[in-house]
């Protein structure tokens, strides 16, 4: 990976400082302690740092942060220099495609406007609800930026007000201070309404997972309303009633039962089918308990959507194995509620799950059941959650559309 105009790698005493240099080849932007090497003495928490590869050779920028379980994020590779000037161009690129490129402001007031690694901003997501920011902050480099950056974004987005999240563990594993945002987030709403293809939402900034709505699934729960005209609709780990008020609103469905343990969540999704002045029948269940008893009773749907909570949390074999488990039987469980010819859409946001091993255990899951599933369309996350071709990990979501046979 050497630089084309450098006859020469540049020996530590000669390079810029700070610099961390990589101790295998790589182009991966997350760089593990085992894979890096010699960092030089004056490099701080929260960096920006030149990043050179095991020759010597110039391989890009990075934050570097010594105390992380990522101790550097490569933002950029190629032969550049380590200037701040690099975040302003990364924001305005990642703004300019939402708004510019793909016009999502045409059809919503939510969507990710940063996705970390996918717009060169490692360590840093913002989603945009109507007039407010949420940004969730997983690197120390960024978060000492992000306050300064937050008057951009603002500018470029349209937006007035922002709330940033950092999760215990992670900021104090990181060294970030929660404290360093509370002026900024005291600013802001709390409870925030916004409108996605015609459906209204209430977003809890306060009580919602991670950045309190998905935005990732916003395309999804457009289409599934092609399926539901007239049609019984379940909705398995409803969440805040997303399929389901498109099943409703757009889609035009007969009946829609939301089906979800967490009662913060139902809570929410009573609050947007009211936004909506539309009817679904909420259940306060185990999705496994409740597709046990409906398969015991014999009910069956027309249409049944399945968007469990990441059920695969660890590389660990055996944990993972538990979680492949998990999934294919809350699938075996729910394809057996699809009447024959019904539609069956499954999801899985588990990074750490496959698109072909998501497939074979939704198979088998169906299989057992004696069933065939008649496979539509594959398809992820929106536009606004880009993923760079070195990254391939962070495309997460997986969502198989299919007829059941």
């Amino acid at each position: 990976m050497s630089a084309p105009d450098l006859a020469d790698p540049i020996a530590p005493a000669e390079r810029p400082r700070p610099w961390a240099q990589l101790k295998y080849v790589t182009f991966q932007p997350q760089i593990f302690p085992r894979l890096l090497g010699n960092v030089s003495p004056d490099a701080r928490p929260g960096d920006l740092v030149h990043v050179f590869d095991k020759q010597g050779y110039p391989a890009g920028i990075g934050l570097f942060n010594p105390r992380a379980k990522i101790p550097l994020r490569v933002v950029a590779h190629g032969n550049r220099p380590a200037d701040e000037a690099y975040f302003e161009g990364a924001i305005r690129t990642a703004v300019a495609l939402r708004r510019e490129t793909l016009k999502l402001d045409e059809g919503t007031e939510a969507y990710r406007l940063i996705n970390s690694d996918g717009d060169g901003l490692s360590g840093l997501i913002v989603d945009r609800y109507a007039d407010v920011l949420l940004c969730e902050v997983t690197s120390l480099g960024m978060a000492q930026r992000l306050p300064a950056w937050l008057p951009l974004l603002h500018e470029l987005a349209g937006t007035r007000y922002a709330r940033v999240h950092v999760d215990h563990d992670l900021g104090s594993l990181e060294g970030i201070k929660p404290s360093t945002f509370n002026e900024t987030n005291a600013a802001a709403p709390r409870l925030v309404k916004f409108r996605e293809h015609g459906v209204r939402y209430e977003v809890d900034f306060d009580a919602g997972h991670k950045t309190g709505f998905f935005c990732d699934q916003r395309d999804n729960r457009r289409r599934l309303a092609a399926f539901t005209k007239g049609a019984r609709v379940l909705d398995l780990c409803c969440y805040t009633a997303g399929f389901s008020l498109n099943a409703k609103v757009a889609g035009e469905a007969a009946e829609v039962t939301a089906v979800d343990l967490d009662e913060a969540a139902i809570a929410m999704a009573k609050r947007n089918v009211n936004l909506n002045q539309e009817r679904v029948k909420f259940v306060h269940a185990d999705a496994f308990a409740y597709a046990r008893q409906m398969q015991q009773n014999g009910e069956s749907w027309d249409v049944v959507v399945l968007d469990p909570p990441k059920l695969v949390m660890t590389r660990d074999p055996a944990g993972a194995a538990e979680g492949r488990r998990k999934y294919e039987d809350l699938n075996q469980l729910a394809v057996s509620l699809v009447k024959p010819g019904g539609v069956f859409v499954t999801c899985s946001c588990s990074g750490l799950v496959s698109g072909e091993n998501f497939e074979q255990l939704v198979i088998r899951a169906a299989h057992r059941q004696q069933r065939r599933l008649q496979f539509l369309d594959v398809t992820g996350a929106g536009a606004d959650h880009p993923v760079y071709s070195n990254c391939l990990d962070s495309r997460y979501l997986k969502v198989l559309w299919s007829r059941v046979v």
